[in-house]
């Protein structure tokens, strides 16, 4: 029976600095995987729209984006969720009074808030964006307005009491550390999209295989019996069952070859 290997992109796959840097050795094993008749998914935070040609070009059966939110297999959609819209307009007010810095992710692009907290973090954002070609002209006032996940920074001035238990009501909140929270609807996740993938192929968890650097991998991570962290997340080191070298010091290649996927 083949398995069916699941990877993060940033950090994993691909550096999480302003590079975006891809080592040849990861390149090679995704190659050799699936010559080995193996399947590969990327199963991320990014929403649909924000995946790079590069990493799409390294051959993948399909895409879980959004943290679950939206799952794709040889080209079909197999899943899309969004909150209702008056949930998602709900929320802008609720952001603006907790006083924090919103981008909202929908599965084709980012919406920005002018009313509520700018702060630094977005504007680097915001220049990377720009930098990537990423239409950052969209706002929470649009007609179309809607979203399937959203990301937030706090301030010293952010009302955190408010914001932890009213978004908890609809959504769960990844602490990503340094201020810097992900917001997934409720019942979705990486280890959701996960289930879903195994159904389809038919594939028991056994031979599954998740490898993440993050805090929003842990779910994909305790989803499948063969856990890979990378290494220097040391954070997840104590919830997985491998953990392999760094990504610049051929850390995907290094995983793959040690469960016999290459």
């Amino acid at each position: 029976m083949p398995s069916v290997i699941f990877f993060d992109i940033d950090g994993t796959i691909v550096t999480e600095d302003e590079r975006s840097f891809i080592p040849e050795s990861t390149r090679t094993a995704i190659r050799k995987a699936r010559k080995k008749g193996n399947f590969t998914f990327i199963n991320t935070g990014r929403t649909a729209f924000n995946i790079s040609r590069k990493v799409k070009e390294l051959g993948f059966d399909g895409f879980l984006c959004g943290c679950g939110t939206y799952i794709e297999y040889n080209g079909e959609i197999l899943l899309h969720h969004t909150p209702e819209k008056s949930l998602c307009c709900d929320i802008v007010n609720l952001m603006r009074e907790c006083r924090v810095t919103p981008v909202y992710e929908h599965s084709d692009g980012y919406f920005f808030d002018d009313k509520a907290v700018w702060n630094e973090g977005l504007d680097y954002f915001m220049n990377v964006f720009v930098d990537s070609g990423i239409d950052v002209s969209r706002r929470t006032d649009d007609e179309n307005f809607i979203f399937d996940k959203f990301v937030v920074w706090s301030n010293s001035q952010s009302d955190m009491e408010m914001f932890s238990r009213e978004v908890s009501r609809h959504f769960s909140i990844i602490d990503r550390g340094n201020g810097f929270y992900e917001n997934v609807p409720l019942g979705y996740s990486k280890a959701t999209a996960i289930d879903v993938i195994l159904k389809k192929l038919n594939i028991s968890s056994e031979n599954a295989y998740a490898i993440g650097d993050s805090m929003n991998d842990l779910p994909m991570l305790k989803a499948v019996p063969n856990s890979i962290a990378m290494g220097g997340a040391e954070k997840l080191y104590s919830d997985v069952s491998y953990i392999t070298s760094e990504i610049e010091k051929d850390g995907i290649y290094n995983a793959l070859e040690h469960f016999g996927l290459i």
